[in-house]
């Protein structure tokens, strides 16, 4: 069990690590001035996103369901569901669950930290992949090109580092040429997000009679984030990368944009590990009122 949750933490790092790099993506279509093939070749490294999410979700699954049939085994009357759950020996799963759970989302979180540190280096490699596409013209030429040419597309490592402690903090003390209410939206779509699934899961160990109904009642928390990111988020982070685009504002509000895109993404991963138990509450009522 320690194993499996070892490799669900690590999974879900990785997918928080590449969906902090994805606010690169917009910066690295403005340097080049192909924002669209910028955001299409990163569906390709998103793909490793998506496999590690296929492989996640049921490996968390086996361990919240390891969990719930523990707390039925021990019981002394497993047929009276509702007993069950309010004994100690049920609780006390319960509370190992809810630890399991707070390590992973602690993953996403440092997931989000490394994505946020190697943005930079991620924006020159991708800008130069950028530029190679367009010489050669399509996938397979370009995945050609990395493999026997690497010099050509590494070669833009040349100077890249990650920023430091000094130009975070002067970053910082800038005054924001962008709307903060976007921002501050962020951070409650990175949390509401992060913990819409394990909530869910969670939800089904605290109703384990009905624990398909509150895992399919996800949709519920992750609905909000949805309008979100459809209204708030997404719209506003791309109208900044138009101007910039335009010429109406300088590269350097996008890059600031980039930049507290990550920070508040990091936020949001932490308000998970608050909004985790409020949620699988919710989510258990909400299951209770239609059954």
């Amino acid at each position: 069990m320690a194993t499996r949750l070892i490799v669900v933490a690590v999974l879900t790092a990785t997918i928080h690590l590449i969906n902090t790099l994805i606010y690169g993506v917009r910066l690295s279509g403005v340097q080049t001035r192909r924002l669209a093939t910028a955001i299409s070749l990163f569906n390709i490294i998103f793909l490793i996103s998506s496999a590690a999410h296929t492989i996640q979700a049921p490996l968390l699954s086996t361990i919240v369901e390891g969990a719930i049939n523990r707390g039925l085994a021990g019981a002394a009357h497993p047929e009276r569901v509702e007993e069950v759950v309010a004994s100690p020996f049920y609780q006390a799963q319960l509370g190992i669950l809810a630890d399991d759970i707070r390590l992973v989302i602690l993953a996403a979180t440092f997931g989000t930290v490394v994505g946020a540190f190697l943005i930079p280096v991620f924006v020159q490699v991708f800008s130069r992949v950028i530029l190679v596409f367009d010489e050669v013209g399509s996938v397979p030429r370009l995945a050609a090109r990395v493999l026997f040419s690497p010099r050509k597309v590494w070669r833009s490592l040349t100077g890249a580092q990650m920023p430091g402690m000094e130009a975070i903090r002067g970053a910082a003390r800038e005054r924001l040429p962008i709307p903060k209410g976007f921002l501050v939206a962020n951070v409650f779509v990175t949390g509401i997000y992060t913990i819409g699934v394990l909530s869910a899961l969670y939800a089904g160990a605290l109703f384990p009679q009905y624990r398909t109904t509150a895992v399919l009642l996800s949709a519920i928390v992750n609905g909000f984030a949805t309008v979100l990111v459809a209204t708030v988020v997404d719209p506003t982070a791309a109208r900044l990368t138009d101007q910039a685009m335009r010429g109406e504002r300088s590269r350097r509000d996008v890059k600031l944009m980039v930049m507290w895109l990550a920070v508040t993404r990091f936020l949001g991963t932490l308000l998970a590990q608050v909004l985790f138990i409020p949620a699988a509450l919710m989510i258990r009522w909400v299951a209770q009122l239609l059954v």
